[in-house]
């Protein structure tokens, strides 16, 4: 028997850049986590991840990830989600230059 579906997002790295980038609502990519679309139903994701993988000279890499609502949009709720989220870790550049 299968468990109840937990909420996700579209995830994948931008072809070109290599950053990390979210399915939004309009069929755009961000950059942004909390610009996602959080799917709640496991038929409309799965839908989703098949639109985002035929994106191949967009996007490398989708796949879904676990996410939750916030008040500000969805939020990781894995550490490894949360880590891609903020960016680079190495010094400062890509979206955490732009936070400053």
């Amino acid at each position: 028997m299968k468990g109840r579906f937990t909420p996700k997002v579209v995830t994948a790295n931008d072809l070109r850049l290599g950053d990390v980038v979210y399915l939004t609502p309009d069929d755009r990519w961000s950059r942004l986590h909390h610009e996602a679309e959080l799917i709640a139903d496991e038929a409309v994701a799965q839908l989703r991840l098949h639109f985002a993988a035929a994106q191949k000279l967009t996007v490398v890499g989708a796949y879904l990830a676990d996410a939750k609502a916030g008040p500000h949009g969805p939020e990781p709720v894995h550490f490894r989600e949360a880590f891609r989220a903020r960016g680079p870790s190495n010094y400062r550049h890509g979206k955490q230059a732009d936070l400053t």
